[in-house]
């Protein structure tokens, strides 16, 4: 069965990124984080992306871009699965630049999901089950925080309320359409390579 991301939920897909964003800029504006002359790129560390409405809204923005471009990023996105596998099989955790990258810079910076929106600074996330857990941020958050007095009390970016809005938004694209599939676990490579989804 086809999923068509309506403008509806396109729209309060793109709202809640906005709110992601300013949640991320208000920490990192406390802890004076910056990304600016940072040696390394996220782009390159290994994400696995578990939600369709998210996968359907890469593909807008994919879709904005002539078939030419599409062909050259699914043919990187193919490079980039073959050493993703090839690491695995070595016991080694994928290190390989996003395919969507270009000059350390995301050519589609305004459709990238939500684990590319919220890396980087603290955070904090309580499961269903009551578990909370911490994320310290990056490398580099991480040396400014070290640097800072009174690290007991430094903020941090609260994610429970925001993937809860994801998981209704997940939700409600998928209503009715759920036919058993496994939980989805892809990386942007796999999705840029797969196309846009098709069924669950």
């Amino acid at each position: 069965m086809s999923l068509t991301l309506s403008a509806d939920l396109a729209a309060d897909l793109a709202a809640l990124y906005r709110d992601m964003e300013s949640a991320y800029d208000r920490v990192a504006k406390q802890l004076h984080h910056s990304c600016d002359g940072c040696p390394d790129n996220c782009c390159d560390s290994y994400f696995t992306h578990h939600t369709y409405i998210e996968w359907a809204y890469l593909w807008l923005g994919l879709a904005e871009l002539s078939e030419e471009r599409r062909q050259q990023l699914s043919v990187r996105a193919a490079r980039c699965i073959d050493s993703y596998t090839h690491a695995r099989e070595h016991g080694k955790r994928p290190q390989i630049m996003c395919p969507l990258n270009d000059n350390g810079r995301c050519s589609l910076y305004r459709y990238r999901l939500m684990v590319c929106r919220t890396h980087g600074v603290p955070a904090v996330m309580t499961r269903p089950d009551g578990r909370v857990i911490r994320f310290p941020g990056c490398f580099r958050c991480q040396e400014q925080i070290e640097t800072r007095p009174g690290q007991q009390h430094l903020p941090v970016m609260e994610r429970t309320p925001l993937l809860r809005r994801l998981v209704d938004l997940e939700q409600r694209f998928v209503s009715g359409r759920r036919t058993g599939s496994p939980r989805l676990a892809m990386t942007i490579a796999d999705m840029v390579v797969d196309g846009p989804p098709t069924h669950v």
